[in-house]
């Protein structure tokens, strides 16, 4: 099954409410990205971290990277936002899944093609706003 979206997944919108989440600095939580193939199917129903479709390639390790959070609040919309994150290495990824590591999986992100590096691979995160960081809830 290929990409057919961006995705915030049912596991995080559940467990955000229930306090599953603390994208706090200096909490527990862990967050990581992994990037993945058209391969990987992937949507609003994924659960977890998984392998099915993962990247594999020099440079990319399983279960991808660690991400830094970054919260905020302004007009009425609190907003989570990630450092920018980047490998070595060449390959090709079509989207990457955002999780909390060991537990649910939070979004799918879409790339829209297939993206290609030479020597370094990176995905920018939007600039942390309340009206354009990847996470918004007002």
């Amino acid at each position: 099954m290929a990409f057919t979206g961006n995705y915030t997944c049912n596991t995080f919108k559940l467990g955000l409410p229930s306090g599953d989440f603390d994208f706090a600095s200096g909490t527990t939580d862990v967050f990581k990205i992994a990037l993945y193939t058209n391969a990987a199917s992937l949507d609003e129903t994924t659960a977890a971290y998984t392998t099915d479709g993962e990247v594999s390639a020099t440079g990319y390790t399983a279960g991808g990277e660690v991400l830094t959070p970054s919260v905020a609040i302004s007009d009425g919309t609190s907003f989570i936002d990630f450092g920018d994150v980047t490998w070595n290495g060449a390959f090709t990824a079509r989207g990457a899944l955002i999780y909390k590591n060991g537990g649910a999986a939070i979004c799918v992100l879409d790339f829209g093609a297939d993206r290609t590096s030479t020597s370094v691979f990176q995905v920018q995160f939007p600039v942390n706003t309340n009206s354009s960081a990847l996470i918004r809830i007002s």
